[in-house]
């Protein structure tokens, strides 16, 4: 298993999008084991190093295998933020983990923005 984890200095940089792209590539790159097929949900253009891939509409709904890696990244980025929570409690990260709640919105324009707010997110409510 392998990981290709972005911050929030290179998603604003580059996009979410092309920073999934990247951070699959990085994971494939990171693999001991490499596959003879990667199966992605829905993204195409990516580097899979020269490994074919297929992707797949809904992917996470038709694969277990899309569906768990989506679930382990999920709960990756969910720890990443509950650490983040520690740095950084006046945001409530461990509790809405990043998304664009009220609550997060609220303490944005309370406290401002911290390092690893994505400004590119932030744009439209600081």
């Amino acid at each position: 298993m392998a990981f290709g984890i972005i911050d929030e200095t290179k998603i604003d940089e580059i996009n979410i999008l092309q920073a999934t792209k990247l951070g699959l590539t990085t994971a494939v790159k990171e693999l001991k084991i490499k596959p003879d097929l990667i199966l992605v949900d829905a993204l195409k253009g990516i580097d899979t190093l020269k490994i074919p891939y297929k992707s797949i509409i809904k992917g996470d709904s038709l694969s277990y295998s899309i569906a768990g890696a989506s679930i382990i990244a999920k709960v990756t980025r969910d720890r990443i933020m509950i650490e983040y929570d520690k740095i950084y409690p006046e945001y409530g990260f461990a509790k809405h983990k990043g998304y664009g709640t009220q609550e997060h919105i609220n303490a944005i324009k309370k406290y401002g923005l911290c390092p690893i707010h994505r400004r590119s997110f932030t744009k439209n409510f600081v």
